[in-house]
């Protein structure tokens, strides 16, 4: 489909969540093996149409060059015959994936005898709003399928024709097994309007994922009244302490700020306890000099270094992502915190250190979705982290923390098994 004259957004929009709630009961009662055909023939399809897509996504670059798109938006455009392949394949591993739905844990007998335990089911309709990157249609529509949800997927106007040939290929995957095609919609429109009508459709909406800029993520969580599972900013801390082994702290610092500069889980704040500022700031220096990388820093690291320049209050709450870091030397392990609870983001924060005793403090008492020992802050990652693959990360507290993959998008209800039992 093409991007639709639609006079009546809203209409149109009513329209399609009423089909997607319909669709998502014959999506939470389908078989794993409903479920892994479907994601299967999914993958055949996206191979299948490969050139198909491949014009789509010409289409996209022409107009995104012609509006003006630079080359990292264009580069996040650009689905290569090497992304198609990383697509299908994402497509086939979630397939691979134990599925989370009809688990059944925590069944206790009770003193009266009935059974009590919870078992895990769907959300519901899950509606994903994300930019530049179509990939985002397959992988999104992959968990939410596999995780028995219907979804609703807006993308970005920059990718509307790529994404739409990808929900083409969807949908049939989706009839080749039997189940509704209505199962993953694809707005088909790239109105604005669209958006704050699938934020504010608690009827057929259960919960809304957005994966895109802080502009984006903030109009959404102000504005949606259906719940969001979502950040912000990905302020990331790495704390070197006193007790740590200079060599891996060397290494975990490069890493968490080098191996890639636009991710969230890119460390953008270094903290330094100050008896080892003098012995492992200027060797990171050099290597972040190699690497190009800007170092801002507090009054004491711009003494131990001359290549720094004053950090402002700014800088400390802010998601660089680019080459660009804030250091700061604190006193031991309460002040390094302190600057985290102040200046933090809740997403991740690690510590360097030797000392299992601040280390188990560390853990304990920063209050972020992923709290790391002695590891770079780039492992914040769903894969990572055995899950598979990951539809975001939230920093929230309910109901998902953390990577969200497909046990993040199901829930729990209690259910009771019971022999007769009357309660007295």
């Amino acid at each position: 489909m093409t991007d639709a004259r639609i006079d009546d957004i809203a209409a149109y929009m009513r329209d399609l969540g009423r089909r997607t709630r319909l669709a998502s009961r014959a999506m939470a009662r389908a078989s794993t093996g409903e479920k892994n055909a479907a994601l299967l023939a999914i993958a055949d399809g996206l191979d299948q149409g490969r050139a198909m897509i491949a014009e789509a996504n010409r289409l996209d670059l022409e107009a995104g060059a012609a509006k003006g798109l630079d080359a990292a938006l264009l580069d996040r455009l650009e689905l290569t015959p090497a992304r198609i392949d990383a697509m299908i394949e994402g497509v086939r591993q979630v397939a691979a994936l134990p599925d989370p739905v009809g688990a059944i844990t925590d069944l206790n007998y009770r003193p009266t005898g009935i059974q009590v335990g919870r078992m895990r089911v769907p959300l519901g309709v899950v509606g994903i709003i994300y930019e530049s990157r179509p990939n985002v249609t397959a992988d999104a529509a992959a968990l939410c399928l596999k995780s028995g949800n219907a979804t609703v997927l807006r993308g970005g106007s920059e990718s509307f024709a790529s994404n739409q040939a990808i929900a083409r290929c969807i949908q049939e995957g989706l009839a080749r097994a039997g189940l509704p095609e209505d199962g993953v919609q694809v707005v088909a429109t790239t109105d604005r309007a669209a958006v704050g009508a699938m934020i504010t459709m608690p009827e057929a909406i259960d919960v809304i994922i957005p994966r895109g800029g802080k502009s984006l993520i903030e109009r959404i969580s102000r504005e949606a009244r259906v719940p969001v599972i979502k950040h912000l900013d990905g302020i990331c801390h790495v704390y070197i302490d006193a007790g740590a082994d200079l060599d891996k702290a060397f290494t975990i610092a490069i890493n968490a700020k080098t191996q890639r500069y636009g991710t969230c889980n890119t460390m953008e704040t270094l903290l330094v306890d100050a008896p080892v500022a003098e012995a492992i700031l200027p060797r990171l220096a050099v290597a972040y000099g190699e690497k190009g990388v800007e170092l801002r820093g507090c009054p004491r690291t711009c003494d131990i270094l001359s290549a720094a320049v004053p950090a402002t209050d700014e800088d400390w709450d802010t998601e660089y992502l680019a080459p660009i870091l804030s250091i700061r030397v604190v006193d031991g392990l309460d002040a390094a915190m302190d600057h985290i609870a102040r200046h933090g983001s809740a997403h991740t924060d690690a510590i360097v250190t030797e000392d299992y005793t601040k280390a188990g403090r560390f853990l304990r008492e920063v209050d972020s979705s992923s709290v790391m020992v002695n590891a770079s802050t780039r492992f914040a990652d769903g894969f990572e982290y055995g899950l598979g693959a990951e539809i975001g990360i939230s920093t929230d507290k309910f109901h998902a923390r953390g990577p969200v993959g497909l046990e993040g998008l199901t829930s729990v209800k209690f259910i009771v098994l019971g022999h007769g039992e009357t309660r007295g």
